[in-house]
Order: C-alpha cells, then structure tokens, then sequence
C-alpha cells in the first residue's frame, strides 16, 4: 500500500476510534491542536504495531497538523534512521509538552544521537526544548547509561537553573532527571545533593 493510501486509512480509523471527552478535557486544559480526535495512547500504540516502522508513512504524519498524526509518527520513525537535522525540525514544530514527551520516550531516546541532542536542547531558551532534552537523558540513565564527568557537571548545572523556571513542566523534568542520576550510584548521589542543596532544595 502507498504511503498516502496508508495516511488516509489512519486518519479514517482515528474517526471510529474518537474520545469526545478526552479531547474536550484536553481544550479545557489549555492543550490545543489543530485536530484531536482524543485516541488514547494504547490505541495509538496497538495502531503502530499493525503499521510497524516505515520512515516514509512516519514522516508523512508528522505533517499532519493532528494530535495523534504527530504521536504515531513518533512511534513507527525507525530510531536508527532518524537524522539529528530531521529531530531539530521536529522539536522546532512541537508546540505541546505532550508531543515532547511522547517523541522523548518513543523516538529520541532510541536514536544514535539521543544523548548530544539532549544537552543541546537543555540550553535552549525555550521550555518544550528543555523538558524533551530531560526526559531523554531520564531515560538514558533509566537505562543504566551514565554521563561522563563533563556531560554530569554541565546537566548539575543546568538542572540547577531549571529547579528555579518559572515554567512547571519544566522544573519537574528536571528533578525526575537529576533524581535518576542520582540514583545510579552513591557518588552521583552526593553529586546530586549538593547541588540541589546550593540551591536550597532538598533533593531526598
């Protein structure tokens, strides 16, 4: 089946599979999308399994100005041929925290690239950058994946400004982050204590 054939076939299925209060909950919340059918993420993610990975049908939901376009796109892009220029492109055109997080946990935390474009999304001025570059280190470090001391001391400092950001979202990605680094063993613990205690929080 071609790519378009497959597109149309998906944002069919997404009509039979609308939660009206789901995606009302969503508006009131203040998360706004140009479509959302409200599709819970476990249809979204048995919907992937049926498609399996395909780069061109990914890349081609992604334009699509639809909640669940946008997270299934990030569930069926084979990490391994994602591109760092096509994830800038990406990040660039995510405009909710539920995006972030989502392409966090099903794409960028898989790429060859994740860790590099983590640090480099933590120094951009801009929230949604922020917590999508945390979520992908949180879950590097889940993993059991640990920063070298220069990576360590340039997320400590980072995640010390970020405790103290005006923006919610992105003072919890940074203490679930600082939180796994600390739990990957009793030196990073100490680490992680003291820098959170200069800047008056209590990290435990």
């Amino acid at each position: 089946m071609e790519t378009a054939d497959k597109l149309k076939q998906i944002k069919q299925s997404f009509r039979l599979r609308m939660n009206g209060n789901t995606s009302r909950s969503m508006r009131e919340k203040g998360v706004e999308y140009h479509i959302n059918w409200g599709v819970s993420l476990l249809d979204l993610k048995q919907m992937a399994k049926e498609y399996g990975k395909d780069y061109d049908l990914a890349i081609a939901l992604w334009k699509e100005d639809i909640r669940e376009c946008k997270i299934l796109a990030t569930m069926i892009m084979p990490a391994e041929q994602m591109l760092p220029e096509v994830a800038d492109i990406w990040m660039e055109q995510t405009l909710s925290q539920e995006i972030a997080e989502q392409a966090a946990f099903n794409l960028y935390q898989h790429a060859p690239f994740a860790s590099e474009k983590a640090f480099q999304w933590l120094s951009s001025d801009r929230s949604l950058y922020q917590v999508c570059g945390y979520h992908i280190l949180s879950r590097l470090m889940y993993k059991g994946q640990e920063p070298n001391e220069r990576s360590a001391n340039e997320l400590l400092d980072q995640v010390q400004a970020s405790v103290q950001d005006s923006d919610i979202a992105v003072r919890h990605a940074a203490m679930t982050c600082i939180q796994r680094y600390a739990e990957l063993g009793e030196e990073q613990r100490a680490k992680a204590v003291k820098a959170m205690k200069a800047v008056g929080v209590e990290l435990f």
